[in-house]
């Protein structure tokens, strides 16, 4: 029901009535970025970098890719059975099968010709603050079976409790496919997928995003609904404050997009048209329960001329039946032999 409901908005064209002051934020954007998340430790406090050091990053990033993922060799192969050790994944895990798919941005991104050591701005050091014993406990949940170090035996037998892969609720979401990696929201710059479409009209806001195709619906000039109502994106209500709009969420389900957020999580996202068309990105986060303090961080989103195709993500849901299923058959193989060895 929600998906045809959502097609006339999708379709609008760019003239919509508005007041003379509001930009009109539609269109589509490229949010990839080579610029980290958290500040390097290695620049301290220092929330820019030269030009020279911004394009160090691009460089270093094109070896990354060229180099560990092999992304330049034309006789790419798959990973040696079991791992080698020498992929981006780690040992014992194949990985991907390369990594051309991979597309996380071509530069670093910079405001008013400064390059940022980091989204992240506050707290000073450019860098998330530390977590609360619950937030730790919620990111090693959250990532149990992406965590897991495979070894090719149902090793996870040999402790009590529940287990990486005993059924689809204990799969992260991620695999799950019901909230994607860096789509948030907040909305941050992942290796792939990094486009969104927006859709402004004069009672909504819609953004399509490309990771996990997730459709954010802001709601202009409302009020946010009930606490008991609570959705995987949150409950979002917009507001224009002169030609910026802000953006509030809250009513977030305990397992929420921005990894490690909980039902507590509250964001406040700003979003201005610069004059090149591009679209600058500011948030900040406030989760009392999983981070010791708020913290805020901004990027550039690119204006773009390419469109926004459909991410099918687990297409027939054949990765997590065949996870599942090979669990099922290291988990009898582990039982046998420990079986005979008594």
């Amino acid at each position: 029901m929600i998906r045809f409901a959502l097609i006339p908005l999708l379709f609008l064209s760019t003239g919509v009535a508005q007041a003379a002051d509001i930009p009109d934020l539609t269109g589509n954007y490229d949010a990839g970025t080579l610029t980290p998340l958290n500040r390097s430790p290695a620049f301290g406090d220092k929330q820019f970098m030269t030009r020279e050091e911004g394009k160090a990053i691009e460089t270093n990033s094109q070896a990354l890719f060229a180099g560990s993922l092999k992304t330049s060799d034309p006789n790419r192969t798959a990973p040696v059975k079991g791992g080698d050790g020498n992929n981006a994944y780690g040992a014992g895990s194949v990985g991907g099968y390369n990594a051309f798919w991979v597309d996380p941005g071509s530069d670093a991104f910079e405001i008013d010709g400064k390059f940022r050591t980091s989204i992240v701005y506050d707290p000073p050091n450019g860098r998330q603050p530390s977590m609360t014993m619950k937030g730790m406990m919620k990111m090693a949940k959250n990532f149990a079976s992406f965590a897991y170090n495979n070894d090719g035996t149902a090793s996870w037998l040999k402790k009590k409790g529940t287990g990486p892969f005993d059924g689809p609720e204990t799969l992260s979401l991620a695999e799950r496919c019901l909230l994607g990696f860096s789509a948030g929201p907040p909305m941050l710059p992942g290796l792939y997928n990094n486009f969104k479409k927006i859709v402004q009209t004069e009672h909504h806001v819609v953004i399509l995003l490309e990771m996990v195709h997730d459709a954010r619906i802001i709601r202009l000039d409302s009020e946010h609904a009930p606490q008991t109502y609570r959705k995987w994106l949150g409950d979002s209500i917009g507001r224009w404050e002169g030609d910026t709009l802000v953006v509030d969420t809250t009513n977030f389900r305990e397992d929420t997009g921005l990894y490690g957020g909980d039902e507590n999580l509250h964001l406040t996202e700003r979003f201005s048209l610069l004059e090149d068309g591009n679209l600058l990105y500011k948030f900040t986060v406030e989760d009392p329960t999983i981070w010791t303090a708020s913290w805020s961080g901004e990027y550039v989103w690119k204006k773009s001329p390419e469109r926004v195709y459909e991410y099918a993500c687990h297409e027939g849901n054949y990765a997590m039946g065949n996870i599942l299923r090979g669990a099922r058959i290291l988990e009898k193989e582990f039982t046998d032999q420990a079986g005979g060895s008594e």
